[in-house]
């Protein structure tokens, strides 16, 4: 799945528990009649992804959408889903990868 829009919010990477499971979350919102703001997490080594952006970038990720369950001390199941980012591209990137084709210069025969 995908999900494109603007950059609202990056946040710092976090050190959750004792395993160094590590987590940054990311906003974007969408472009649509009615924009939603969605919360995107990135994990692990996927964290440094988001150094090359900034607030109000426009911005393509791919996620996958996570869900689990947990048990409340009364014995009742509650259920979470989360947005879970593993690729993110955005012609504004710094040192991003090179723009495509229709963002760079022609070719005019020219050696410099």
């Amino acid at each position: 799945m995908e999900i494109s829009g603007k950059i609202k919010k990056i946040n710092q990477t976090q050190t959750v528990g004792s395993n160094g499971f590590q987590k940054r979350e990311l906003v974007v919102v969408t472009n649509e009649q009615y924009p939603q703001m969605l919360l995107i997490e990135f994990v692990q080594d996927k964290c440094g992804l988001l150094d090359r952006y900034k607030i109000e970038d426009e911005v393509t990720v791919s996620i996958n959408l996570r869900g689990r369950e947990w048990i409340d001390p009364n014995g009742q199941a509650k259920y979470f889903n989360t947005f879970q980012g593993w690729k993110i591209v955005g012609k504004n990137a710094i040192d991003g990868p090179p723009p495509p084709p229709e963002f760079r210069s022609k070719d005019d025969g020219l050696p410099f």
